[in-house]
């Protein structure tokens, strides 16, 4: 029997509420895998697992048995280096199997340590080259609608890709074909590979930016699950024909607070001793809020 995972599902509970227990999830997948390697993008991973929980767990459309359904929204991982994230949320999901977490990043795993559409279940593109996401989106977006499917695509990018020229010209293109279908996720989280993102080449005013573009825009705390379901929901269900982007601040580390206060970077390095002790501490700490 095949099961059709539906947008806006179950509505008998608030939808933030059950999406935290998601979240929280997805940070502990994601630091159990981090713990296999003793290394990962753990950072990117904490905060931005409401986003993906959002997506994932709430507005999507998918099968979990069958990845490449037709009618399954595409989320495609422009920032590649995220794939620890991206599976900690493929394994909340059921499109693979929590067993597999313990072979990350290992020889014959189908969880690389950078996302690779021809390894992994539910990886659309093999991403990593910064900036090319947004234009095969585009090309995605466009495809799916000369065939009148009514699939979304989701391109979830870094901030630090908004220093691409593709990114830009995938953007002006997508609001001239008016790819209501099309929906961009930006992690704002300020850091990149040479440094602070604003001190490498400064994007602000972001939301005007895009606005200027021909997009209808949301910014919003990403660590905010209510402010972040509500834009998702608003994305969806735009009347309008045009692109949709959020752009999400996130902190990096989220939900544990020795990591959420470490000095940041683009690569937060946690010794070996300390991935047992950020489980617990996000257990305590979970624990603590929904026996509130």
């Amino acid at each position: 029997m095949t099961t059709t995972v539906e947008a806006g599902r179950d509505e008998t509970v608030p939808a933030h509420k059950k999406l935290a227990e998601h979240a929280y999830r997805i940070r502990r997948f994601a630091l159990r895998m981090g713990e296999v390697q003793g290394q990962g993008y753990i950072g990117q991973a904490l905060g931005y697992a409401d986003v993906l929980a959002t997506a994932y767990c709430h507005a999507m459309k998918f099968r979990p048995d069958d990845p490449e359904w037709e009618g399954r929204d595409r989320f495609l991982l422009s920032h590649g280096h995220y794939a620890i994230a991206f599976y900690a949320a493929l394994i909340e999901a059921k499109i693979i199997p929590e067993d597999e977490l313990e072979t990350y990043g290992s020889d014959d795993s189908r969880l690389p340590m950078s996302g690779m559409a021809t390894y992994t279940p539910g990886m659309e593109i093999s991403g990593g080259s910064l900036g090319q996401g947004m234009t095969i989106a585009v090309g995605m977006a466009l495809g799916l609608r000369l065939k009148n499917n009514p699939a979304f695509v989701y391109n979830s990018m870094s901030d630090g890709e908004l220093d691409e020229g593709a990114t830009w010209e995938a953007a002006m293109s997508a609001a001239h074909h008016k790819l209501g279908n099309l929906i961009v996720l930006v992690d704002i989280n300020r850091q990149q590979a040479d440094g602070v993102s604003h001190e490498v080449l400064g994007f602000e005013p972001l939301a005007d930016k895009w606005a200027s573009f021909g997009w209808h825009v949301e910014r919003l705390n990403g660590n905010d699950l209510p402010a972040v379901v509500d834009a998702f929901d608003r994305c969806r269900n735009l009347p309008e024909a045009k692109p949709r982007v959020i752009l999400c601040d996130t902190l990096m580390g989220k939900g544990v607070p020795f990591l959420e206060t470490r000095e940041k970077n683009h690569f937060i390095r946690v010794e070996q001793d300390e991935w047992q002790l950020a489980i617990r501490t996000l257990d305590q700490l979970h624990a603590q809020g929904a026996g509130q």
